[in-house]
């Protein structure tokens, strides 16, 4: 699903609101979304999943054009686990 159709269903559900309404809704949701997770390292939404800061380690990779060995450096990212419910509904 992109942002597009997830704007178009949330519209369709709620006929009140119109379709820049639910764009600018859609984008604040995300925003705060992002705010939480940098500011207290994960988001729960019980009933769908948890997002969490994750660190990956530092380690050797390989150039694919050269072949040359690099160094990879370590870096954060977010990781997703999904709740019980959301994977039943898989």
């Amino acid at each position: 699903m992109t942002k597009a159709e997830l704007i178009e269903k949330v519209q369709a559900a709620h006929d009140d609101l119109s379709r820049r309404q639910v764009a600018l809704l859609v984008d604040t949701l995300f925003e705060h979304l992002a705010k939480g997770i940098r500011k207290d390292k994960r988001f729960t939404m019980p009933g769908f999943g948890t997002f969490a800061v994750k660190k990956r380690a530092g380690r050797v990779g390989r150039n694919p054009r050269t072949g040359a060995e690099i160094r990879i450096a370590p870096t954060k990212t977010v990781g997703f686990k999904p709740a019980p419910e959301l994977k039943k509904a898989l």
